[in-house]
């Protein structure tokens, strides 16, 4: 028996387009916005994790850990030895704004976003991404960058 359409997927606009990309150094894909409309800033693939990371257009307020600077806009540094996290320079806990993020984290549910959101949801083969981990390797080993600087 074929498999149900799913409704949801099919009434849902089209508002990003999927390209190739590199995360954390591995070869992997995104999604980014086409249209004003979407609802979402970029989302990203982890191909180490096999996790969707969904940055959404939506503000909200979070707690950071930012340097001081003093009035020339520098950075203040710490007197004495640096901070207990190695940092060298003072720091203050900030209301900051920042994108809200999610996380998908099944396959089947990273599929489905995809077919519902990107333009081209057949671009990219994800069959090459959700493979066993050694299928998955660039170069022989996992720590093997595929980007060089």
């Amino acid at each position: 028996m074929a498999k149900k359409t799913k409704t949801y997927i099919k009434e849902n606009p089209k508002s990003m387009l999927m390209v190739k990309s590199a995360f954390a150094q591995m070869k992997s894909f995104k999604l980014i916005p086409i249209t004003n409309d979407c609802p979402f800033v970029e989302c990203l693939f982890s191909p180490r994790e096999k996790m969707m990371v969904i940055i959404g257009k939506y503000m909200k307020g979070s707690y950071h850990m930012v340097q001081k600077l003093d009035d020339n806009g520098d950075p203040i540094p710490v007197k004495g030895k640096p901070r207990q996290n190695g940092n060298k320079f003072k720091e203050e806990r900030r209301l900051v704004d920042t994108c809200s993020e999610h996380y998908i984290v099944t396959e089947e549910e990273i599929r489905d976003f995809i077919d519902m959101f990107a333009v081209n949801p057949d671009a990219i083969s994800l069959d090459e991404f959700f493979l066993a981990e050694e299928s998955n390797i660039v170069g022989g080993t996992a720590e093997t960058p595929i980007i060089t600087v």
